[in-house]
């Protein structure tokens, strides 16, 4: 199903060279890497070792991530989520996205196209920045802080952090109008 793009062309592969833009980088990336095979091969062999690595580990993450995006697609409408994390949802949606932000778990780097996917169906910037910021907050990890820096200090660090999230929020919504 193709979306109307920002400047109306259908599926965004119109004359304006968005397609070609998104596949710049990688095609650099290939060029850099035939470049190095050409001159240094094993470090070009070290290097694509690594990348291959680095795929290894973030693909069940970006896997998950897609599969939570297909759900989310079949039963959670853009109401529903407006009706959450819109605009204009007030103290509920600050909960809703500090606490879903606090909650999270796993790379960041997951969450992208996920929070993608919510900021389509109509989530707020505000709401979004939140849940980023509030993801510094680890419940988990709140008792090994508190055993280095003490309850008091574990609290007011966090409260400050969850206090900054929203705050940020604030300035993204305002600026993002």
């Amino acid at each position: 199903m193709n979306k109307v793009g920002k400047k109306g062309k259908e599926g965004g592969h119109g004359t304006n060279g968005s397609f070609w833009r998104q596949w710049l980088f990688p095609c650099a990336v290939l060029l850099v890497y035939a470049v190095l095979v050409m001159f240094t091969p094993q470090q070009a062999i070290a290097a694509l070792k690594a990348s291959w690595g680095v795929f290894v580990q973030i693909a069940p993450a970006l896997v998950m991530a897609f599969l939570v995006m297909i759900a989310l697609n079949l039963w959670i409408t853009p109401a529903h989520v407006k009706r959450f994390l819109g605009k204009g949802t007030g103290l509920k949606g600050v909960f809703f996205s500090s606490a879903a932000g606090i909650v999270s778990m796993g790379p960041i780097y997951a969450w992208y196209p996920l929070l993608k996917e919510f900021r389509e169906k109509g989530v707020s910037g505000f709401h979004l920045a939140n849940f980023l910021g509030c993801r510094a907050v680890k419940i988990p990890l709140l008792p090994m802080m508190a055993a280095y820096f003490g309850w008091a200090f574990t609290g007011l660090v966090s409260l400050f952090m969850v206090l900054s999230a929203i705050v940020t929020g604030l300035i993204v919504d305002k600026l993002g109008e």
